[in-house]
């Protein structure tokens, strides 16, 4: 189970990874494919040295995902691998890119891969993916290690290794995407027509960090369920330990999921349709002590819902706050799992409970804040966590927040930003990304000038990087594709997705700030019988 929340955090693949056939298209028809595989000279990025440059054909087949990650991609066809290793003089790293190039079918385009967690790059699955729909790809492993690996985060001294740090935080994909795209003009003779950036999660938080600082690196960039304000969100993900541990108590994820099936029950009907999806979960005000006393089977086992169990909901829901009530970040949203980030141990020889705190945010803070890998998150109180989150907001925020709204060098490029986030995402509240492009609105002049070049669209009932990812399926690749290469801004985005029983229902996406509303008729599994409207004022 630990592993699979894992898979789910990173924003990785479970299984063979969905292949929308669109993607695979090309205006440009079958390129002729260049003689050979061979290591080609690479310029070094400012600021890196090359240490080295290799080159093996790799057949292809089935390709399956390193690391805690995994995954799998059938059917990849044969490709060139070229590696470059590039180092920052003085800062003793060492980091991998690693560009994929078809033998054969080439579609002209360059795809660069984002990482997961604490992993910059991808673990083999995307990039299998990417060859597989006839794109020349590129990752780099920024020259740190796997997803939920931070090994690297203190040096012999102690100290936050800064250099690599910002090479998690910005500058190793802004080095691929300039590494990638000489490889792939010196291998096919011609330089990619299109050049795109596909991320989920922390790659979500690449893509932006893309528009933000290097609006020039790509024509399309695809971030889903970004990680932005990374300083923030990551120790506001520890909340729901911080409130177990010092309320002393552990509901069981038989009780959390008990508190969210009535929730939806609840705030399901809100769009005029009982469909099994809350399709604004902003909307949904579920009071978890409507549970109390209600009694839930729980492995057999009969089990009666506390005040306390309710108590502790309402503040995971609600967010966290400092003691004064100012509120620091958003809660785990009404319809995700709460036992993502609200794990418990199984009961030890005397019964007892623990928290089991997720990997991500707890290395944040045990390693970059606290600077002690073995610091004990349990023993932080609603006073140290206030001081932890202010901490990290001084000391990161300009490092690694990927939150600066203005995007105009970004829009004045002719880039375009697409990106979809789950409103049932366990791990990342859509309402940071709901946040960010507020901010963005009021920068630049409203959400019509905004939508000229970023559009978003949030999914209901869906998890963490949920689509094409084993929680839905769309075809987002294609849409941007479309509107880099054709002019075709999406109005909504076709997906299927999964209701709270696990049924395959169509939607649209609704392009934000648009919910989906029910159409008084139709079938409800039918995207058909919904409309995007402007939500209404509550």
């Amino acid at each position: 189970m630990k592993r699979f929340l894992i898979v789910l955090a990173t924003g990785a693949a479970l299984a063979a990874v969905h292949l929308p056939a669109a993607v695979a298209e090309t205006p440009y028809g079958s390129l002729p494919a260049p003689s050979g595989c061979s290591a080609p000279a690479v310029r070094a990025p400012a600021g890196t040295a090359v240490e080295s440059v290799t080159a093996a054909r790799r057949e292809g087949g089935t390709i399956d995902g390193t690391g805690v990650v995994g995954g799998t991609v059938t059917g990849v066809p044969a490709f060139c691998e070229v590696t470059v290793t590039l180092t920052h003089p003085g800062d003793n790293d060492h980091a991998r890119v690693r560009t994929w190039l078809p033998v054969s079918g080439w579609n002209g385009r360059f795809q660069a891969l984002g990482g997961s967690a604490f992993a910059a790059g991808d673990n083999g699955v995307g990039m299998g993916t990417a060859v597989k729909n006839g794109y020349a790809a590129t990752t780099t492993d920024g020259g740190l290690a796997d997803a939920v690996d931070a090994d690297w985060a203190l040096n012999a001294k102690g100290e936050v290794d800064t250099a690599l740090l910002n090479n998690l935080a910005s500058r190793s994909q802004h080095e691929a995407a300039i590494v990638g795209k000489q490889v792939v003009a010196a291998h096919f003779g011609s330089p990619a027509s299109y050049s795109y950036f596909n991320g989920c999660s922390t790659g979500g938080r690449q893509g932006y960090l893309e528009a933000q600082r290097y609006p020039d690196d790509f024509d399309g960039i695809l971030a889903n369920a970004p990680a932005v304000s990374w300083d923030e969100f990551e120790v506001a993900t520890l909340w729901p330990q911080v409130v177990m541990n010092n309320e002393k108590t552990y509901p069981s994820a038989c009780a959390f999921k008990a508190f969210t099936d009535a929730a939806v029950a609840a705030c399901d009907p809100l769009d005029g349709a009982e469909d099994k999806l809350v399709n604004d979960a902003s909307r949904c005000d579920f009071d978890p002590r409507r549970l109390i006393g209600t009694t839930v089977v729980c492995d057999g086992k009969e089990l009666t819902i506390t005040a306390a169990d309710a108590a502790v909901v309402r503040k995971i829901w609600d967010g966290p706050r400092t003691a004064t009530g100012r509120r620091l970040w958003s809660g785990v949203p009404v319809g995700a799992d709460l036992a993502g980030l609200a794990g418990t141990t199984a009961p030890d020889a005397d019964g007892q409970v623990r928290g089991a705190p997720f990997p991500v945010p707890r290395l944040w803070v045990t390693n970059w804040l606290k600077k002690q890998p073995s610091f004990d998150v349990s023993t932080i109180t609603y006073d140290q966590f206030t001081r932890l989150f202010e901490q990290s907001r001084t000391e990161y925020g300009r490092i690694i927040g990927t939150d600066d709204p203005d995007l105009s060098a970004f829009r004045d490029a002719g880039g375009k930003l697409l990106t979809w986030h789950g409103q049932a995402d366990q791990f990342i509240p859509a309402q940071g990304t709901v946040d960010y492009r507020r901010q963005v609105e009021r920068t630049m002049g409203g959400g019509k000038r905004v939508d000229d070049f970023y559009r978003l669209f949030l999914a209901p009932g869906t998890a963490h990087c949920g689509l094409n990812k084993g929680g839905g399926t769309t075809d987002d690749l294609a849409a941007l594709t479309a509107w880099v290469e054709q002019g075709k801004a999406p109005q909504t985005l076709p997906a299927t997705l999964l209701d709270a029983t696990g049924r395959s229902v169509d939607r649209d996406l609704c392009r934000y700030p648009e919910v989906s509303r029910y159409r008084g008729h139709g079938d409800p599994a039918a995207a058909s019988s919904f409309r995007c409207v402007l939500p209404s004022r509550h």
